[in-house]
């Protein structure tokens, strides 16, 4: 036996622009459900895109702009994340109007959803709102929309961002993962020591969960 603690935590290091951290938390998801692990998940923040003008960019122009990526082969990687993400019961629309946005004000509401033990339920409808609806994350007017949706306060969460009373603690939190040596997402940790980027896959997360918990 090993001298992990229960529940095991998990921290998530993300950003709801980046598909592969959906894909990677459906997987997860999908290897503890299975694992039947007694388990406490926290998200933590990451901004792609920190220079991104509020207007956002186009993905297409973004993808070639960023990475060098050809319209052919972004569009193979969207087909394959789109099977990947039907397989775990997520629907990506890569439509041709698809656009990435700045994500500070998304994670400051996340911040705010965490005081109320609201933080994964809202990173999920966040992630869904973003991939599959289109809808614009840098718009305050949309956050607070759909943090109404799962139930928070909306006056509260435009109070939120409209004082940007967490916009401090999300640089911190955000800076401490990049003193730890995280320049890239997904990242998942568990039990606080063990590291690991991308998405794993389902099997490969089972067999992580087994090492630790056995």
């Amino acid at each position: 036996m090993n001298d992990t603690k229960f529940p095991l935590r998990i921290d998530i290091v993300s950003d709801v622009m980046c598909p592969w951290c959906i894909i990677a938390y459906r997987q997860l998801a999908t290897a503890l459900e299975a694992s039947d692990v007694d388990h406490e998940i926290h998200w933590h923040p990451f901004e792609l895109n920190p220079n991104m003008p509020p207007e956002g960019q186009d993905i297409g122009e973004h993808l070639v702009e960023k990475y060098g990526t050809t319209p052919e082969q972004s569009a193979a990687n969207h087909a394959m994340m789109t099977a990947r993400g039907k397989e775990l019961g997520f629907d990506f629309n890569f439509a041709d109007a698809f656009r990435v946005h700045n994500t500070f004000n998304t994670h400051q509401l996340l911040h705010w959803a965490n005081e109320q033990s609201r933080k994964n339920d809202l990173k999920q409808a966040l992630f869904t709102a973003h991939f599959t609806h289109g809808r614009n994350l840098s718009d305050d007017t949309v956050l607070v929309k759909i943090a109404g949706k799962i139930g928070l306060d909306r006056v509260e969460g435009q109070a939120v961002l409209d004082d940007q009373r967490f916009a401090d603690a999300v640089r911190q939190e955000q800076q401490f993962w990049i003193q730890q040596g995280i320049n890239g997402v997904p990242a998942v940790v568990f039990d606080r020591q063990h590291l690991f980027t991308g998405a794993q896959g389902v099997d490969n997360f089972k067999s992580i969960l087994a090492q630790l918990t056995t």
